[in-house]
């Protein structure tokens, strides 16, 4: 009789700060915290372990636990939000690609390795300077900053799970199965999300969980470039405002990037997860 194999600690510590990340990031506003943007000013720059303060208060006296809370709202929205859209475009283009093939598959090619050659946060930055534009007389609105920032990240990784999604498809398009399938009439569309698309969804959920560390990292880069997410309501806006302060109250720096430094390891660790059982799975088909 086969035991089941355990899988390692690290499988389970990877998916449990993402968990509890998803899950302050969707219902954080109901948890006994004061608003985010709410000053303390008897309490201004207290440091971790206060009376009443978990995490402390920025120089400003703004609570560091409420802003994490909110922050991952931000962070996990915008990530998966851009991974999920992104991802979903990339991989039906990519697919019918490598299925259809022809002028239409070098078309496709073309436009992903030109896309491709534009770094991802040179593209974000010029994208929410042209849209999300903002001064002393006209700011832009979070929302609106939110909104461009995940298109420009939709945008940067199309080419990538696109490219992913094709390369894996190749390898599908001419198995005995899907050959069958032509042959007795069935419709391209119905052999690809039938028989192509549950054969390539391992290698994309693999290079997704990495690709959603990537995004978080670069919606804080963009935020201490200084056209990111205003206002300290993400983990990037809040290393911006607080990097000011390193001297003074280092937790306004050191918390969110330990959170977003965790977030990223575990999406990482995942990714890997994923794609070492999916070669262990290709390595007895």
């Amino acid at each position: 009789m086969k035991t089941r194999k355990s899988r390692p600690v690290g499988f389970y510590l990877a998916g449990s700060w993402l968990g509890l990340m998803v899950f302050i990031g969707l219902f954080g506003w109901i948890l006994p915290l004061p608003q985010w943007d709410e000053a303390f000013f008897d309490d201004l720059g207290v440091g971790p372990f206060s009376p009443r303060h978990l995490l402390g208060t920025t120089q400003d006296g703004y609570d560091m636990l409420a802003g994490l809370v909110n922050g991952a709202r931000l962070s996990v929205f915008i990530s998966f939000a851009s991974v999920l859209i992104g991802g979903g475009i990339g991989a039906l283009i990519g697919i019918t690609a490598a299925y259809f093939r022809g002028k239409y598959d070098l078309i496709v090619v073309s436009i992903f390795n030109i896309l491709l050659s534009i770094p991802n946060l040179v593209l974000s930055l010029a994208l929410l300077s042209v849209f999300a534009y903002s001064d002393a007389d006209n700011p832009a609105s979070t929302n609106r900053r939110v909104m461009v920032l995940i298109a420009s990240l939709i945008i940067v990784i199309i080419p990538i799970l696109g490219r992913i999604s094709r390369g894996s498809a190749l390898q599908w398009t001419n198995r005995e199965f899907v050959l069958a399938s032509k042959s007795m009439g069935t419709k391209s569309f119905t052999i690809i999300f039938k028989h192509i698309l549950p054969n390539v969804a391992p290698a994309i959920l693999s290079i997704g969980f990495l690709a959603i560390g990537s995004v978080i990292i670069v919606e804080g880069s963009l935020s201490i470039l200084g056209i990111g997410i205003p206002g300290g309501a993400s983990w990037g806006s809040m290393l911006a405002n607080g990097r000011g302060n390193i001297a003074y109250s280092p937790h306004e720096v050191y918390l969110p990037a330990l959170f977003i430094a965790l977030t990223v390891i575990s999406s990482n660790w995942f990714g890997d997860y994923v794609r070492s059982s999916l070669d262990k799975r290709e390595s007895k088909i």
